[in-house]
């Protein structure tokens, strides 16, 4: 069984807490990384791959195994995607997998051990005044990782592919005709050709009628008889 000590820091707890441990709420915000829910199938692909490829001949598994796979897909699910939060408790990915604990613990040192799961340990104040423990153990910080084997097995699917030469030569193409048109107009009528709507596109449009007004002036004071 792992040693058991107090974590030196500013402010070391009293009580032995696991090995490496960090204050709860002081280190999460370098480590914890916000993840983009659009990665999730890539993310998930990736690790069902790297476990076929990584199955012997004869074995049952590869090197994640099966439960690791299904906690890696309860992480997923609870992760924050924004802050990349991600804390739950040991007892409470046994309950969604319904798997024993030597199970899931297993499962997430298989998941570190091959890169797509870090961790970090981390203790917490008891707030006990009747004499109790002033900290305990804090369940874990997670972070999702992909590491580039498994990436690699993604092949195409590892990143999205450039759009062909030809068809951004098309895009460009349109967008200049575009562009065209709408400089070719008054300029109280290019806010609505441009698409634009409501009380912006009244104020260009506004502000497009006076400069059209003040060219027509200004050519009226330089050529004699012309009119608007």
């Amino acid at each position: 069984m792992e040693p058991l000590f107090a974590y030196a820091y500013a402010e070391p707890p009293r009580e032995p807490i696991r090995r490496h441990s960090r204050p709860r709420g002081r280190c999460e915000g370098v480590f914890w990384r916000p993840f983009n829910p659009k990665d999730i199938g890539r993310y998930l692909l990736a690790a069902e791959r790297f476990e076929r490829a990584g199955r012997q001949k004869g074995d049952r598994s590869g090197p994640l195994g099966a439960v690791a796979l299904e906690v890696l897909r309860e992480l997923v699910r609870l992760i924050d995607y924004r802050t990349g939060r991600l804390e739950p408790a040991l007892t409470t990915l046994m309950r969604r997998v319904k798997r024993s604990k030597d199970a899931v613990v297993r499962a997430l040192a298989n998941l570190r051990t091959h890169g797509f799961l870090d961790w970090l340990r981390r203790w917490e104040a008891t707030g006990a005044t009747d004499g109790g423990p002033p900290v305990k153990q804090a369940t874990n910080a997670y972070r999702l990782t992909l590491p580039p084997a498994a990436e690699k097995l993604l092949g195409h699917l590892a990143s999205p592919p450039p759009a062909p030469e030809d068809i951004e030569h098309a895009r460009a193409a349109r967008m200049a005709a575009v562009v065209a048109m709408v400089d070719g107009l008054p300029l109280d009528e290019q806010p609505s050709a441009a698409g634009l709507t409501g009380p912006l596109a009244a104020a260009l449009s506004r502000l497009g009628r006076g400069l059209m007004r003040k060219e027509c002036e200004s050519a009226e004071r330089s050529e004699s008889g012309s009119s608007c």
